[in-house]
């Protein structure tokens, strides 16, 4: 094992002291306390703004929505207690379990309503409100061309919610298990609109509680003695450590100071043997590592510049050489996840090794816009892993050797970096895309006009077409061929361009049992328990 610096010790020590501390301390010597890692402090534990990586998955084990994904990856009814779909698939009545809120409030159809509506509200700013598009009236009133009293979603009483969606929508009741459609207690809302950031005012439903937020170092998470099914939580509590230094990580999880790691956290060096000894489990998962380029910033303003750089890449090196864990380089943008072979029978999009293309395109590019220097380009990325800044240097690399151009590099907090990108603050950002939901409309749908994920303000009427024909289409094969021909525009002009796919990697201590994961969805730890 390589040595690591005197920070990477001196932080491990207090690390290890805070984690122990926490087990023994608050909690007992006897207590089950699952020691999970945050990359970066959460952006929002708000149920109607989280949206990266950890602060899903945290928010998915603060709270339960109307339907939950079981081991299968399939919607179960969760407080829902039976669900009534009219025979042409536009509305859904709902019918709740009798269940409370963390504090103690009765958890009503009303609550739901209000959230749901909270969401779409603009003043809001919620970044995946557009996951409620397909409910009637719903886009309408999130972007301001409509009212909230045409929002199809009524509490019909305290125990029946009724929605009326604007068009079939098959994945609508896995949708249903998404963060974003969870509940909120509305009187503490109301009264407190910043009640989710800080522990004390903290309300939720789900099997764990928040109990302690320290911000930038830690979150602890007590399980939820007002859980309906409380009796099936086997785990006392959480702990959240929030490290970024991969190292320290993966010693934290040597020592036994973490019971689960993501692959992604471990040292980029370590992890083929950490793959070959066992250490590291993988899994089918879906999503991608991507750049997008901001098509209303110099130089990306040219379409041929953009597919320039978009070849300069070597998408397998990145794959293999730098991220390592088993991920596939990614030709083409929707993961091989997919539902019905959409990547076998999409092929690749774009091929490594195409660099005297590359420079074609760039002179093209330049003369076209009367350039005889391209502008600056700078690369942003975010500072939470040590993988992201390999990436950066490897890719400033590439453009340099196949374009002769050099880029300079800027590492960002990821709170800073995810309010650039959402402000597109950037000429061209290192992004990711995790699915929210198992669809290859989910993959695409990002990228049409106006779309408030969006942020690279790239616009293409006959893009917004295609997936506006395959959204109206219950034919299966149809769909596919009208969000394949969708694909190939945005890869002819390259707003994005991919890395690699995701894969799900995972280190996890062997007294560990009953976590749930799925390609598509955050872990959940309402099962779990540890010996």
């Amino acid at each position: 094992m390589k040595k690591f610096g005197l920070f990477s010790l001196l932080l491990l020590l207090v690390l290890a002291a805070g984690l122990s501390g926490c087990a023994s301390k608050a909690n007992g010597p006897e207590q089950k306390i699952l020691n999970l890692n945050a990359t970066g402090e959460p952006t929002s534990l708000d149920p109607a703004k989280a949206f990266d990586e950890d602060t899903l998955e945290i928010t998915n084990n603060l709270f339960e929505g109307l339907m939950r994904l079981d081991k299968n990856d399939q919607p179960q009814p969760a407080l829902a207690d039976k669900v009534d779909v009219s025979s042409g698939g536009l509305t859904y009545r709902f019918h709740l379990k009798k269940t409370k809120w963390s504090n103690g409030d009765p958890l009503t159809a009303h609550d739901f309503e209000y959230e749901w509506k909270r969401v779409l509200d603009p003043k809001t700013a919620a970044e995946p409100a557009f996951l409620l598009y397909f409910i009637e009236g719903a886009e309408a009133y999130n972007t301001g061309k409509g009212s909230v009293d045409q929002v199809g979603v009524k509490a019909l009483d305290d125990d029946t919610l009724e929605v009326r969606l604007a068009k079939p929508t098959p994945s609508f009741l896995q949708l249903t298990a998404y963060p974003v459609y969870f509940p909120v207690d509305r009187k503490v809302v109301e009264k407190n609109p910043n009640a989710f950031a800080d522990a004390k005012t903290y309300v939720s439903n789900g099997a764990f509680n928040l109990t302690e937020w320290k911000h930038n170092d830690h979150l602890t998470l007590e399980k939820n003695d007002q859980y309906y099914k409380k009796e099936k939580v086997k785990l006392d509590g959480l702990h959240y450590s929030i490290v970024s230094d991969n190292k320290t990580i993966y010693q934290l999880y040597q020592t036994k100071k973490l019971d689960v790691a993501a692959g992604a956290q471990m040292p980029a060096d370590l992890l083929p043997s950490m793959l070959k000894n066992g250490t590291i489990k993988t899994m089918d998962g879906n999503g991608l590592a991507f750049f997008r380029f901001n098509t209303k910033k110099p130089p990306f303003t040219n379409a041929k510049v953009r597919k320039a750089f978009a070849l300069a890449i070597d998408r397998r090196t990145i794959a293999e050489k730098i991220v390592g864990g088993g991920v596939k380089p990614a030709y083409g943008y929707v993961a091989p996840s997919a539902p019905n072979q959409f990547r076998k029978q999409g092929g690749d999009l774009i091929k490594d090794g195409q660099y005297d293309e590359a420079k074609k395109l760039l002179q093209e590019g330049m003369k076209e816009e009367g350039w005889s220097q391209l502008p600056t380009v700078t690369l942003l990325y975010s500072n939470s892993n040590e993988k992201y800044k390999k990436i950066a240097e490897a890719v400033q690399e590439m453009i340099h050797q196949h374009l002769n151009v050099e880029i300079q590099l800027q590492a960002e907090e990821k709170k800073v970096f995810f309010a650039d990108q959402r402000s597109s603050n950037f000429v061209m950002q290192l992004a990711s895309f995790l699915a929210d939901y198992n669809d290859t409309y989910n993959y695409l749908e990002s990228w049409q006009t106006d779309h408030s994920m969006n942020h690279t303000h790239w616009s293409n009427k006959e893009y917004d077409a295609l997936l506006e024909q395959s959204s109206e289409t219950s034919d299966i094969n149809k769909r596919d061929q009208l969000l394949h021909h969708a694909e190939q525009i945005l890869f002819d002009e390259a707003p994005i361009t991919p890395l690699y796919f995701y894969n799900i990697a995972y280190a996890q201590q062997p007294d560990v049992t009953g976590i749930i994961r799925h390609p598509v969805g955050p872990n959940d730890y309402s099962e779990a328990d540890k010996k």
